[in-house]
């Protein structure tokens, strides 16, 4: 688990003694497009429409690439900051693993200097279970390309890498519930594979409910106890929630403004 994340300051605020300016444009946007990566499709929606947008993905993706096509596809909406759901780890720079599935150069890229606005960016499992939360303890598994996850619970999202865990065979639970693991053993065991496993994790965890998610979640068709599917639209609502999380990282566009550090009063990232 990670430290508390905190906004990014540029480097000439952080070496300078002077006191910074907080500015509303940056700490709580009203015009918001979100962006969900994943491995064979990107989904993106400004809060200001109503129908969510597609691209298509896979391993010749760089995150130039990524930030010109959406660009373009969003050139008849206005938006003032972006949020960015991402397949793999997230730090307090952005992206600090390369994902499997896609192309290279994500680690270190500048998405605020890119889009020219205020970014932020988190695991695509943290945002869509922040978008599909309700209340009490809440575990989001996301079938799809691989297997994601993450926990809410009072007010806290827990970033996990569940998919990692060994199964059987030696192979990882990712394995067994991506697309891979769909494909090689078919839509009837890897749907007794599900309700086997989501039972154990929603004990393990202590979870009072369970969402599944994902682009493979419309395949499931009875739910355990305590299980609910996530909707199409909760990445994107989860993408316009995160810019009420006080304490995540602001990546912000190269000589603007920065949007100083709060103390979290109620949403943690973890």
């Amino acid at each position: 688990m990670s430290a508390v994340q905190r906004p990014i300051l540029p480097m000439s605020n952080r070496e300078s003694a002077e006191p910074v300016v907080e500015d509303e444009r940056l700490c709580a946007p009203s015009k918001i497009l979100t962006v969900d990566i994943g491995g064979t499709k990107i989904k993106m929606l400004a809060n200001s429409d109503s129908e969510p947008r597609k691209l298509p993905s896979g391993k010749t993706l760089t995150p130039t690439k990524l930030v010109k096509a959406v660009q373009e596809l969003a050139e008849d909406w206005e938006y003032e900051a972006v949020s960015i759901g991402y397949p793999g780890q997230v730090g307090v720079n952005g992206p600090r693993s390369e994902p499997g599935n896609l192309g290279p150069g994500w680690v270190g890229f500048n998405f605020g200097a890119a889009f020219d606005r205020p970014v932020r960016i988190v695991n695509d499992a943290a945002m869509q279970a922040l978008g599909s939360y309700e209340g009490g303890r809440m575990l989001f598994l996301g079938v799809g390309t691989g297997l994601g996850s993450a926990l809410i619970s009072e007010k806290c999202i827990v970033t996990l890498e569940l998919g990692r865990l060994p199964y059987k065979d030696g192979r990882s639970l990712g394995e067994v519930l991506g697309r891979r693991g769909l494909e090689a053993a078919g839509k009837k065991a890897w749907r007794a594979t599900l309700a086997e496993v989501v039972p154990l994790l929603m004990a393990a965890f202590v979870a009072d409910s369970i969402v599944i998610g994902g682009g493979n979640a419309k395949l499931v068709k009875e739910l355990p106890g305590g299980t609910r599917l996530g909707h199409n639209l909760t990445a994107f609502r989860g993408g316009f929630r995160l810019w009420h999380v006080e304490d995540i990282q602001t990546l912000v566009p190269e000589g603007g403004p920065p949007c100083p550090p709060k103390e979290p009063t109620e949403w943690r990232l973890l």
